[in-house]
């Protein structure tokens, strides 16, 4: 394809993109009727897509099919997968063997989707939704594996009558706004992508939110595999092992750093196996978890501009976790042997909880900045976070950029410094798109 044709058909899809964001004034308004009615004028590409694998859950969504696209492609499947939010680039959304659509394709869909919906009120994530499966139905694969954007029972992507394999990461508070604010009412979401007949794989949860699955699945006759009841994983030494029913896999750890990622390997691990004829052998499942590519979760930064920023063997670190599960996670991953004072460089959106995730992170901290998520309206102002930190513990100043952040942490140094820029898969794009 010659440049000029791609970056006419980029600058195009960015076109129509900007169109369906005014076509609905609300940026997130659960529902699936809208959906539904653009894919009925389709011609129901839903329909006609690859065995689903369709995921929800609080955190470790994307890490657990990342490993699973891994352990699938090692295996010589064809694999699609449907995320969000992107980092970089919007086509990313849209990945085919773990390559981005083309920009042709991207801007085909788009546009296809935009005049079949005639201009009716429908949100973006609805209608790039839709532009997605038509993308998928358009190309033969093995397997489908569709993240949800938000929740479950009334997410987008929650069309498909009939997945392969439904799976439910951990469940923790977040996004209260739109799905409950307590951990009951927010798995009664998550749990409306379980389906009858079709196997739930379920990963390690909190009680209250297991007996909400639990119920549900009796409620649909869904069959439930559960973590620590019918699979089970344990770390010894560098390896991972997983037991699934009577079967014993001996594994290497994760390439992901955290870990948090344990779980979320061994929940990509038992949704492989149950994959009837397109389960990878343990060879493909090893070498998947080896090969896993996933940035901006607890992703060291090794070279680039932000990097060159610091003294020699310093350590910059990303990741977008943005609510209080999130920050008990890295708090856990980064509090080992390195006793260094953890350096933070926080922009966080307005509708997360800040204090919550800053406070399990306030034992490691050396300094906290707090900075803006560039180009998002949702961003809070530094001057607010750094005050949420204060209710975490934690003395923080404002700065305006994460360069400006990096630079006064290094003034103030006399050694190497250990960095990670947290709170917002936003920012982590932004940072990406800085130090390339």
């Amino acid at each position: 394809m010659a440049s000029g044709a791609t970056a006419v058909t980029s600058f195009g899809s960015e076109l129509i993109l900007a169109r369906l964001q005014g076509l609905h004034p609300k940026t997130i308004d659960l529902s699936l009727e809208r959906i539904e009615r653009l894919l009925a004028a389709l011609g129901h590409p839903e329909r006609r897509l690859a065995p689903v694998v369709h995921i929800a859950g609080t955190n470790g969504k994307g890490s657990t099919l990342a490993m699973l696209d891994a352990m699938l492609q090692a295996a010589g499947r064809r694999v699609q997968r449907y995320i969000s939010p992107h980092l970089m680039r919007f086509n990313e959304r849209f990945l085919f063997d773990g390559e981005p659509i083309a920009e042709l394709e991207l801007a085909d869909v788009l546009d296809l989707c935009e005049r079949t919906n005639g201009g009716a009120a429908i949100t973006e994530f609805e209608i790039v939704t839709a532009a997605a499966l038509v993308a998928f139905a358009r190309h033969e694969a093995d397997v489908l594996l569709l993240e949800t954007g938000l929740g479950g029972r009334l997410d987008a992507t929650n069309v498909v009558a009939r997945p392969r394999l439904t799976a439910l990461a951990p469940i923790a508070l977040d996004h209260q706004a739109f799905l409950g604010e307590r951990l009951d009412q927010i798995a009664f979401e998550k749990a409306g992508i379980l389906k009858p007949g079709v196997p739930g794989i379920v990963g390690p949860q909190p009680p209250e939110a297991m007996a909400v699955i639990a119920r549900r699945a009796d409620e649909i006759g869904a069959p439930l595999s559960i973590h620590g009841r019918d699979w089970r994983a344990s770390r010894g030494g560098e390896r991972l092992v997983v037991e699934v029913g009577s079967r014993s896999l001996d594994l290497p750890l994760p390439a992901l750093v955290g870990c948090h990622q344990i779980d979320n390997a061994s929940l990509a691990v038992a949704c492989a196996l149950a994959l009837g004829e397109f389960a990878p052998d343990e060879g493909a499942i090893a070498a998947g978890l080896r090969g896993a590519r996933w940035p901006a979760r607890l992703q060291r930064l090794l070279r680039g501009p932000l990097v060159e920023r610091l003294p020699a063997e310093s350590e910059l670190w990303l990741d977008g976790g943005h609510n209080p599960a999130a920050g008990q996670a890295l708090a856990a991953s980064l509090n080992g042997a390195d006793r260094r004072p953890l350096h933070l460089v926080v922009g966080m959106l307005n509708t997360k909880d800040e204090t919550g995730f800053l406070r399990p992170l306030a034992p490691l901290a050396g300094s906290v900045h707090t900075v803006p998520v560039p180009d998002e309206p949702a961003s809070r102002d530094p001057i607010e976070a750094a005050a949420a930190a204060a209710r975490a513990g934690i003395a923080a100043t404002p700065a305006p950029d994460v360069a400006s952040a990096l630079a006064a942490i290094v003034a103030a140094a006399r050694d190497p410094v250990r960095v990670l820029v947290c709170g917002s898969l936003y920012l982590a794009g932004h940072v990406l798109r800085e130090n390339a």
